[in-house]
């Protein structure tokens, strides 16, 4: 039997889970038992599952927030169990049901002939593992470990029953009561082993640990198939709104996302996987060199070397994931503070993975609704029988979104005429000294924030090669693709021959209204009203024409579909100068010059013609 439990430690793979004892024996872990079609499956109204026999019963108790719904369990009754009448006493004799599986496994550990091991024998060899015994039929009892001799004996056990194809009485839970429980009733007295025989592989679930106890009449365990959950988090920089679920940056900036999750109950596992699947819209670049790990609590915190994990680029359904390929050794070896003498360690730590993405210029393409999506899910182990190969579970989908806008600027005269060649320059201070660098694009001018140039937002990073000015084209429009909420200040550096350039700059302010609840998005939303509700935009513009100073403001055209706001730039037609004399006047001094012209040359020619006589 020794030897058999350390191959079985060896063997065991990841995935916390418990075994449960109050009466005379623990419990024990999950196994993924093919069910019969030929049985009977007991469903659960109410939580209740009668199973039409004695007045015994067992309650399993949910773990907070999990539900067990679709859970499946198989029931078996080891052992007949009879009380003394002043409950300070209780006997077990043989079920004949599962005897040649008992007597198989005893005898193994025991080194008999399997059809030699007594009643006697049997128990007796069980209460040898029983680390925490106690005298009389309703007294409280201490769990046993989840790594004591007792869990691998279960294990072997229910390995045999199934090998020798016992049944057990089926369980599929189709409800629960209010607290998420449910009740196996109508057994009769005895000591029964409950088997979680759910199909977890790739499910948001965790097989459970054997349970084992003895109804006598009513017995109590608490499921340990635990399972973790997960949450997606983008930083929203404006407003100081923080971690949330809704965002607005400009094309180029750093867009900074984080999973947070809490490490489920590994104890029962051996090793445990765990694995971020990360899956985004092409309008974002992620950089692999980001990615950070950190686990703690209130004793500590620990960050994850570069060696302790793997980031894995590409996949059908992903644009990459995150690996730790044994959570179990890492949060042991850390935060041991919480290990007892059974080997099991107390969980639940802060689990953060932090990475930046870039908004890049695909947003163009797509202002507006419905925004750039980032999804993320968690797998992890989920059946510590398994040897660590494709026994893992998966969260559901979480998902935050993302945003971007557009200006559309036409600029004409104050007659209407279209005006191009005009020149303009993008800044994000009213004095006009940090200019929002802008590169050319098919359709305009695509933003370049300086988070892409090795500055911050606004601020730093050096000029790149590619920005432009800005230029009015033939039919005097261009766009800005890629603009975040809050003010910019759009200055003319030049206008079209003929036409003074604005001295001030435009003052832009873009405000769009999101939901109110940030923390709760659901994919697809962005795509509809409920997410970016509207979107505002202001222009304030000063002028000075004819000695006369004025400015004021203008609510601009929007569109939240496409997340444009509307400017027109006007350019007043000049006057010419004033002159004095009239158009006559002009025309006889004209003459006169003519005449003058005329008298000159004859009078020279004549003089020539005297010197000559």
């Amino acid at each position: 039997m020794k030897n058999k439990r350390i191959f079985k430690n060896v063997a065991m793979s990841s995935m916390a889970l418990s075994m449960l004892l109050t009466g005379t024996a623990p419990m024990m872990q999950q196994f993924t038992t093919p069910i019969m079609a030929a049985q009977f499956e007991n469903p659960t109204p109410n939580g209740v599952a009668n199973l039409g026999g004695g007045s015994a019963s067992i309650t399993i108790k949910a773990n907070d927030g999990q539900s067990m719904i679709g859970k499946k369990f198989s029931v078996y009754k080891l052992f007949d169990a009879e009380n003394a009448e002043g409950m300070e006493s209780i006997n077990y004799t043989w079920n004949d049901t599962y005897k040649a599986a008992i007597q198989k496994v005893v005898g193994a550990a025991l080194s008999k002939d399997a059809s030699s091991v007594t009643e006697y024998e049997a128990i007796d060899y069980i209460q040898s593992l029983n680390n925490h015994k106690v005298e009389g039929a309703d007294a409280d009892q201490t769990l046993e470990g989840r790594y004591s001799d007792f869990r691998y004996f279960v294990e072997d056990l229910r390995d045999a029953m199934v090998e020798m194809n016992m049944e057990g009485e089926i369980v599929n839970v189709t409800d629960t009561d209010a607290m998420g429980n449910i009740k196996i009733a109508g057994l009769d007295y005895g000591y029964y082993i409950v088997d979680e025989i759910s199909a977890t592989e790739g499910t948001h679930s965790a097989s459970s640990l054997c349970m084992v106890n003895t109804a006598n009449p009513d017995a109590e365990v608490q499921i340990k198939s635990d399972y973790p959950s997960i949450v997606k988090k983008i930083d929203e920089d404006d407003n100081d709104t923080g971690w949330n679920d809704v965002a607005d940056y400009e094309i180029g900036q750093t867009v900074p996302y984080r999973y947070t999750t809490n490490v489920p109950n590994m104890n029962g596992y051996h090793t445990y996987f765990y694995a971020f699947h990360d899956k985004m819209d092409e309008a974002l670049t992620f950089h692999k060199d980001t990615v950070s790990i950190t686990i703690e609590d209130s004793t500590g915190s620990y960050t994850l070397k570069p060696t302790e994990f793997n980031v894995i680029e590409g996949g059908a359904d992903e644009t990459f994931r995150v690996e730790i390929s044994d959570l179990k050794k890492i949060v042991d070896r850390e935060f041991a503070k919480g290990m007892n003498s059974d080997g099991e360690n107390t969980y639940g730590q802060l689990i953060t993975l932090r990475y930046d993405a870039t908004l890049n210029d695909k947003a163009a393409d797509d202002t507006g609704r419905p925004g750039f999506e980032n999804d993320v899910k968690l797998e992890f182990s989920n059946n510590p029988d398994s040897d660590g190969t494709g026994e893992t579970g998966e969260t559901p989908w979480d998902t935050v979104v993302n945003f971007t806008y557009k200006l559309n600027v036409t600029k004409v005269n104050d007659h209407d005429k279209l005006l191009k060649g005009a020149k303009f320059r993008l800044y994000s201070d009213e004095a006009c000294t940090q200019e929002v660098y802008v590169k050319k694009a098919q359709n305009g001018y695509i933003v370049i924030n300086r988070d892409s140039l090795g500055g911050n937002d606004h601020t730093g990073g050096s000029q790149p090669a590619e920005a432009v000015e800005m230029v009015s084209n033939e039919k005097g429009v261009f766009t800005i693709f890629g603009l975040d909420q809050g003010t910019y200040w759009l200055k003319e550096t030049d206008a079209p021959d003929g036409y003074r350039p604005l001295l001030d700059p435009i003052e832009l302010t873009l405000t769009p209204t999101f939901t109110t609840d940030r923390q709760n998005y659901v994919k697809g939303d962005g795509a509809t009203d409920k997410t970016l509700q509207k979107l505002d935009a202001t222009a304030h513009i000063k002028e000075f024409y004819d000695g006369l100073f004025s400015e004021g403001d203008t609510t601009l055209t929007t569109s939240v579909q496409e997340g444009s706001a509307d400017l027109v730039v006007t350019n007043k037609v000049g006057s010419k100068l004033p002159i004095t004399g009239s158009n006559m006047t002009l025309i006889m001094l004209g003459a006169g010059v003519v005449l003058m012209t005329g008298a000159y040359a004859y009078n020279k020619k004549r003089k020539v013609a005297e010197e000559n006589k």
